[in-house]
């Protein structure tokens, strides 16, 4: 695993950007630690092809468990300016075969928001983007219920990209 880039805000944006990824891994990992500076309901959205979207999640919220699917952009809740402050979700992306041209692309999101209070949030859920085009960006957008793309995230958000290649550990050989 390999550090791509990291990306820590120092001042309040919508979104953060990840562009010209190197076609030179297998899979590409994300971790976030994010917070939304607005009231109500927040999410992190991913973002590299929405329209053709899938996403199927677990979601537990301290008082109750539901499952869900839809046609829509996967994303995960973040803590928002009603929660515990200085609190930030936690939330790993993975992308299998990222550069790959011949399959759709997959990928699984895996969070969790914690709150001083009786709603918290842990969600882990499975996407699959309908497209065989390599993934050469990707975009995190600070969002609303509805999922508009209409929140900013707070100063200190810190986005890494990373990518995973084949090799070999000199015991097992990955190919």
């Amino acid at each position: 695993m390999q550090l791509i880039e990291t990306k820590t805000l120092g001042t309040a944006a919508a979104s953060i950007e990840f562009t010209s990824i190197p076609q030179d891994g297998t899979d590409l990992y994300i971790l976030a630690s994010c917070r939304a500076t607005s009231s109500g309901t927040s999410y992190l959205i991913t973002n590299p092809n929405s329209a053709n979207a899938s996403f199927r999640m677990l979601r537990g919220t301290g008082s109750g468990v539901f499952s869900q699917t839809d046609a829509i952009s996967p994303y995960a809740e973040i803590p928002n300016a009603d929660f515990t402050s200085n609190t930030f979700a936690n939330i790993s992306i993975y992308f299998p075969n990222y550069a790959s041209t011949t399959t759709n692309k997959s990928f699984s999101i895996d969070s969790v928001t914690e709150n001083n209070a009786t709603s918290s949030q842990q969600l882990i859920g499975a996407a699959l983007y309908a497209s065989n085009t390599a993934i050469t960006s990707v975009l995190l957008s600070a969002g609303d219920a509805n999922l508009n793309k209409n929140r900013n995230f707070e100063v200190g958000t810190t986005i890494s990209l990373y990518k995973i290649t084949k090799g070999t550990d000199g015991i097992v050989v990955v190919s």
